[in-house]
């Protein structure tokens, strides 16, 4: 069974707006819903249900937390494949984890956190040490070269 779910030219678009062109205006939804022939309430409307079938995974500001003195840092675990599910669904709920994988490797949970300084990456590790069983290891960015993916989705 297939995780892919087709998307039909009008969801594509509106898809690529949003990634790439989202209107700062006072009625964004009316501009966008303009761009692609339908109203403010059709255009959520559809956005709603691609939120709902989990295509659209997140819709809001993504803050830069370094400009804001927060630190970040790639994380590892090691459990055994009978526990990884549940570990990572428990690492997953954290506030200060942003994303969290399932990985075949001898580290089968990888996860970013966020946190406003080293003491306290320190002490949600700690944390999650004591919850799981497991220690995770954690590996500070030396240097960070932000991308920004942009799939492009609409025939030109």
């Amino acid at each position: 069974m297939s995780n892919q779910y087709e998307l039909d030219e009008l969801n594509k678009k509106l898809l690529e707006i949003i990634q790439d062109d989202f209107p700062l205006t006072k009625e964004p939804f009316t501009e966008i819903g303009a761009r692609v022939g339908l109203t403010a309430e059709e255009t959520l409307a559809c956005l709603t249900k691609l939120k709902e079938k989990g295509i659209l995974r997140h819709f809001g500001a993504s803050i830069d937390s370094r400009k804001l003195g927060f630190v970040t840092t790639l994380c590892a675990l090691s459990v055994p494949e009978d526990k990884e599910e549940v570990i990572a669904q428990q690492i997953a709920k954290r506030p200060e984890v942003t994303h969290c994988y399932l990985r075949k490797h001898k580290f089968n949970i990888w996860f970013t956190l966020v946190a406003k300084d080293w003491p306290i990456v320190e002490k949600i590790l700690e944390g999650i040490a004591q919850e799981t069983g497991f220690s995770p290891r954690h590996f500070p960015a030396k240097k960070m070269f932000k991308l920004k993916a942009v799939f492009r989705l609409a025939k030109k």
